[in-house]
């Protein structure tokens, strides 16, 4: 990805650590299993990861321009997967497309609903050139009576079928998600009747803040533990005892420590040789550290306020301070400066 970043960047397409981060925990098939039971089967492991077969995430299009001209559009999904399954006896596909958010975006019905769009453009297309491929090896006899047909004009047949397309957002950010979640609310007009005339597009979003203990323990993978610690990085109280307490916290895949590190500023160490990371301990060695020095500053200000005290009464040598409040000579120096400059 770091060799990638430049490149992406002159077209227009920054990503940031949390990025980077959040796409490479979701690009895992387990998580994005996981992510899409919770959404569409309430956590029943329905959508099995060995299904999910990953896709180009780029989104290419050409839709359809005035006299034939092309209108190239492209746009960069941060993960984009097809599941194939069974279902009386026959396949059923869906493509399934995830947007990671660590921000709220006010935009975002529009910004999917776009995606959405062009997947499907991309599908008419794909359909077209296919018909066109196979007239061009032997015309159908119902085209060659016909050529001005329905069909022949759009290339997309009468028995042809769109594969479904469902994109989610998860948003990794502690704050709650005050964006819209519909077409319709980005809309000044709140006429019902209007709005009967224009067709809406619902947000499908999964955000920490919004759901309660119970559906995140639905989750069967890590993606529990990072959002049940964004959800609750600021309840220190809370976050203490869910740590204390959660036995899965002390098993924390590598990218999903990292996505709890980077979204919530929380310093927990990784080593290289290690494939799973104990957040709790992690954690309490970082609560250690803080109260080792909290110790530390406290006796230091014990020992400033003993020289100055000393420093105050004119009785004492830089030397002799030093020695009791065992402070440096050139520590009781610069104190004796500021004092003055007060």
């Amino acid at each position: 990805m770091d060799i990638l970043r430049p490149v992406l960047e002159r077209m227009g397409i920054r990503m940031s650590v949390k990025d980077t981060v959040t796409k490479d925990f979701m690009a895992d098939s387990r998580v994005f299993a996981d992510v899409f039971n919770q959404l569409i089967y309430e956590g029943n492991q329905v959508i099995q990861p060995e299904k999910l077969h990953p896709l180009d995430s780029v989104v290419a299009s050409v839709p359809y321009g005035a006299d034939g001209a092309e209108i190239p559009t492209q746009r960069l999904r941060d993960g984009l997967k097809y599941l194939t399954a069974m279902e009386d006896d026959s396949a059923v596909y869906l493509l399934l497309g995830v947007e990671n958010q660590t921000e709220v975006h006010y935009a975002m019905p529009v910004r999917d609903m776009l995606y959405d769009a062009l997947q499907y453009a991309a599908q008419v297309e794909k359909a077209a050139r296919s018909h066109k491929e196979a007239r061009k090896a032997k015309d159908t006899e119902e085209l060659a009576k016909n050529p001005n047909s329905g069909e022949y004009l759009s290339g997309f047949y009468k028995e042809d079928r769109l594969i479904p397309v469902i994109t989610l957002v998860v948003y990794f950010g502690v704050a709650e998600w005050d964006g819209p979640r519909s077409l319709h609310e980005m809309l000044t007009v709140t006429d019902r009747k209007i709005l009967s005339f224009v067709s809406d597009y619902k947000l499908n979003l999964i955000a920490p803040a919004h759901m309660t203990d119970e559906e995140m323990d639905r989750f069967t993978t890590n993606l529990r533990e990072v959002l049940l610690f964004i959800k609750y990085s600021k309840d220190k109280a809370k976050l203490n005892d869910m740590l204390n307490h959660d036995e899965r916290f002390r098993t924390l895949d590598r990218k999903a420590a990292a996505v709890i590190r980077t979204v919530t500023g929380s310093k927990i160490e990784m080593y290289e040789e290690e494939e799973d990371v104990d957040v709790c301990q992690a954690i309490q060695e970082m609560m250690d550290d803080a109260k080792m020095a909290g110790r530390e500053e406290g006796i230091l200000n014990e020992r400033t306020a003993m020289a100055m005290r000393m420093l105050g009464r004119g009785k004492y040598s830089y030397e002799e301070i030093s020695e009791l409040s065992r402070l440096t000579v050139e520590e009781v120096q610069a104190l004796d400066e500021k004092r003055k400059n007060q």
